[in-house]
């Protein structure tokens, strides 16, 4: 496998953005992501990987299947670039995407989109008509232990109980539902530090398998048969994967190593500047030392930014950010993407 110095080496001469990539390393990577997964499939997460020709080597790779994409307009020129399956990551209101989205069939049938809210579910019916899309409900995944709240706020979904409520409103409004998903970040993004973070994250999955299972049940009482429960990111590949309710999970996949989660025994794959704009790292657990230099040499980052609240003046098509203001749920739909 090629040296990481050596990539960028290589590649010195070039201006950005470009990244170099070794494939034998990406496969490697790809293959041990899938052994890890327990036979359950491997949703590729885009906003890690900005490369579609990346994107096509994962898929390619026997064992993965579908991207979690980042936005309605990114799904949509996957889609008719040959994905066949894109589960949103967030929730999106972006109306003039859910337009197009809901006019052509071929889209309706490959795009997922996550909704968890009400607001959400009038937005999207008001920009797409009577379109019969699929959607996912997004379920908090965090740890509560009393007053104390571990991991990220995405969502308002929580028991059984309000999740099967919404699913059935979703039905009610002519959506097809199709899944669920839990996103535990405390499980998946923190660094395995200490004995005791170790013991949190066995609680919190303890916690997170009873309430999925029940959180499945519900829904598909409510709605029938559910053809998506996504769990886990790449730091839970085993725990997820080992839970009967969840059919597949979605990984983060880092061309780069991350030393800080003791289940990845990943190797670098990638070098370049990929992206001047971020100025920092990507997010999770920073990178071993070298990788550390480089990326504040370049300022690169190699991930989407993470979603945020904007101003009601910003632009419809800014990706940074979800406008506040006209639109019913923007705001809603930025804090819960922000959580993650």
């Amino acid at each position: 496998m090629t040296d990481l110095a050596e990539l960028t080496a290589a590649t010195a001469h070039l201006d950005p953005p470009l990244v170099a990539l070794d494939v034998t390393a990406m496969r490697a990577n790809a293959a041990d992501l899938v052994r890890r997964a327990g036979g359950k499939p491997v949703r590729v997460a885009s906003k890690s990987v900005r490369c579609r020709a990346v994107l096509d080597l994962a898929l390619a790779t026997p064992g993965f299947a579908g991207v979690m994409g980042y936005s309605v307009r990114e799904a949509i020129w996957l889609v008719r670039h040959g994905v066949r399956d894109v589960l949103l990551g967030y929730p999106s209101a972006d109306r003039g995407a859910l337009a197009e989205l809901a006019g052509d069939p071929a889209l309706t049938g490959a795009i997922t989109l996550m909704v968890d809210g009400a607001e959400q579910l009038a937005l999207t019916r008001a920009a797409a008509g009577d379109a019969a899309l699929r959607v996912c409900l997004d379920v908090d995944a965090s740890l509560r232990v009393g007053r104390l709240h571990l991991g990220v706020r995405r969502s308002p979904l929580r028991t059984p109980a309000a999740a099967a409520v919404l699913a059935q409103e979703a039905a009610a409004q002519g959506f097809r539902v199709v899944g669920v998903m839990f996103y535990e970040a405390q499980i998946a993004g923190l660094p395995d530090s200490s004995a005791a973070v170790r013991l949190v994250k066995r609680r919190s999955a303890a916690e997170l398998a009873r309430r999925r299972s029940a959180v499945v049940a519900a829904v598909q009482a409510a709605v029938g048969r559910l053809d998506i429960v996504n769990s886990g990111g790449t730091g839970s590949l085993e725990i997820s994967s080992g839970d009967r309710a969840v059919t597949e999970g979605h990984r983060r996949f880092r061309a780069l190593r991350s030393d800080a989660v003791r289940q990845l025994p990943s190797v670098p794959a990638a070098a370049g500047p990929v992206l001047r704009a971020a100025g920092r790292a990507p997010s999770g657990p920073t990178y071993r030392d070298a990788v550390r230099r480089w990326l504040r040499r370049v300022r690169a980052g190699g991930e989407v930014p993470r979603p945020q609240p904007g101003s009601a003046r910003a632009a419809p098509d800014r990706r940074r950010g979800c406008r506040r203001g006209a639109d019913p749920g923007a705001r809603r739909a930025g804090r819960r993407a922000a959580g993650r």
